[in-house]
């Protein structure tokens, strides 16, 4: 295993402070104001499946990395609010460099990009000459500048089954998800000792809990959480989903109730994209602070002022949308 720097802990990862209260405008005004400078500046808003309910609901789009990078690519707005994190905006800004895209908190990262730089896959190269790279897209502009390939956890199987296998492979930063694809695959990976704090900090003993309190309730388990491998050697024939996996699996189950281990935001997207059904958090501490930092008061500032606004030096850019646009291609 390769790389020793941990992830954030969820100590250590920004918060707002939550004893100083102050009046929000009405979330009535809110909501028009965004529609109003949406319709001006001819803007879309893309969400992730891990923001606040709230801005899930004012979102053209709300989907996985995979998803919202395939409406970066497509979409003819001028303006792209990107209601996720550093990395999310960083890769619509490498799609369209001709767009303002912006980012409503500039606080918004993610302790799994954090664990990996781009000397580290240098360092790599250095070491194995020939050898392939592939990027979860959870990464910085200039990691995946270094990388061969670019993959989410939705088409991280078929990324490396696309590759030749008598070349060595490096799969960073996420140590589980890339347990997940030897599993699947059986392939011979160098795996990056990174991890996402949320994800990291599911336990298998969350997951029975909820299993004891939810009796007949089916599985959704997200391939990045920490507590996958134990689960699957007492559940062999255990399927893990992608977020976006989790919602065609709860829409084609026959079960009615489900406990979903990943962040507590997806529970969102799953009750009101799958109404009649119930899903059950598998801990409410599973939250990421980073993406919670978007909100209506936020996004309506940034489509106001056109800031903050995320941008990629050209170099960089046009070294980073290769991998990403070979991940976009393999599906």
């Amino acid at each position: 295993m390769t790389g020793n720097r941990p992830a954030i802990p969820p100590a250590q990862v920004p918060q707002r402070d939550l004893l100083q209260l102050r009046v929000l405008p009405d979330e009535r005004q809110l909501r028009a104001d965004i529609e109003r400078l949406r319709r001006e500046r001819n803007a879309v808003i893309l969400a992730h499946n891990y923001q606040r309910p709230e801005v899930q609901e004012i979102a053209d789009f709300v989907g996985d990395s995979l998803g919202l990078s395939r409406q970066a690519a497509r979409t003819d707005a001028d303006v792209i609010v990107f209601a996720g994190v550093h990395f999310m905006a960083e890769t619509a800004a490498i799609l369209n460099p001709d767009r303002v895209v912006l980012l409503p908190d500039l606080r918004a990262g993610c302790s799994l990009a954090q664990t990996l730089t781009a000397q580290d896959i240098r360092d790599w190269r250095a070491r194995h000459p020939g050898g392939l790279v592939v990027t979860y897209v959870n990464t910085t502009a200039e990691v995946k500048a270094e990388s061969d390939y670019c993959c989410t956890s939705g088409n991280a199987v078929q990324v490396i089954e696309s590759l030749p296998a008598d070349v060595p492979i490096l799969f960073a930063p996420d140590r589980f998800l890339a347990a997940h694809v030897i599993r699947e695959t059986g392939r011979s990976l160098d795996v990056w000792d990174g991890a996402c704090h949320v994800h990291a900090a599911i336990r298998p003993e969350d997951v029975q809990h909820q299993q004891a309190a939810h009796p007949g309730a089916e599985l959704l388990i997200h391939p990045e959480c920490g507590c996958s491998s134990r689960v699957l050697a007492a559940l062999p024939d255990l399927q893990l989903y992608s977020t976006e996996g989790m919602l065609h699996r709860a829409r084609a189950s026959e079960a009615q109730t489900f406990i979903v281990v990943t962040e507590t935001g997806m529970v969102t997207r799953l009750r009101r994209d799958v109404p009649e059904k119930t899903f059950v958090p598998v801990s409410r501490t599973a939250c990421c602070e980073y993406m919670k930092m978007i909100s209506l008061e936020n996004i309506r500032d940034s489509l106001a002022n056109l800031q903050p606004r995320v941008t990629v030096p050209e170099d960089v850019r046009l070294r980073a949308l290769r991998p990403i646009e070979r991940m976009l291609a393999i599906g």
